[in-house]
């Protein structure tokens, strides 16, 4: 698990495909790898890789063709910049939210524009996802857990503060630019706990009348 909280920018040394899957190299801080062992999680632009290779200052992860085709590694070129954070533990401060590292699907940058000091950006998410995104809530965008301010249909809208857009890839977001998303995993879990699968694509996902009906916000019950 991690929080959305990045940590650091690294960079792709290089890449190498074998078989259908692929090995990326990604150069980090060495203050950022130091206590990182062979097996662990690192959030790689929202991605949960497994290091394989380490180094002082880099790491190795391979890639699956699941991974490759579900999210926008697959578009990572030598040189390109990604965000990184290590695994969460008991110790690490919750500052964003419970992110899987699981990423539910790749969606574009329509709109990028200055609001004061901060910057907004217009994403459209997948129709499959845009369910479970609410105004208010959250999302992970390229590993980053941000608030969704406003939401029409599968578009949703973001508000960054100076201090994200510089220490994260999202400088460089413009329109045109696919990025990693990921669903709050409560909104997923709830839908299946009271659904199920076939329910699920019958009704539609979760709605306010489901809800009701399941005794969520009727009396004596909150």
């Amino acid at each position: 698990m991690f929080t959305g909280i990045i940590q650091t920018v690294g960079r792709v040394l290089s890449m190498r495909d074998a078989g259908g899957d692929r090995r990326l190299v990604i150069g980090a801080d060495a203050a950022f790898l130091r206590g990182v062992q062979l097996g662990d999680s690192i959030a790689t632009q929202g991605v949960c890789l497994t290091a394989v290779e380490l180094t002082p200052t880099s790491y190795a992860a391979d890639v699956s063709g699941e991974t490759l085709a579900h999210s926008s590694l697959g578009a990572l070129r030598t040189g390109s910049e990604v965000n990184l954070e290590k695994a969460l533990t008991l110790s690490t401060p919750l500052g964003g939210h419970l992110v899987s590292g699981h990423v539910d699907g790749v969606g574009e940058i329509e709109a990028r524009w200055d609001d004061a000091r901060s910057i907004r950006f217009r994403v459209r998410a997948p129709d499959a996802l845009a369910r479970y995104i609410a105004a208010k809530g959250s999302v992970t965008v390229d590993g980053i857990s941000l608030t969704v301010n406003a939401i029409d249909g599968a578009r949703f809208e973001l508000n960054l503060v100076p201090h994200t857009v510089a220490m994260t890839t999202a400088k460089g977001w413009q329109p045109g630019v696919k990025v990693n998303l990921e669903v709050d995993v409560i909104a997923r879990y709830l839908e299946r706990l009271l659904l199920g699968d076939k329910a699920a694509r019958a009704e539609g996902g979760v709605s306010e009348e489901l809800l009701l009906r399941c005794g969520f916000g009727s009396s004596g019950r909150g």
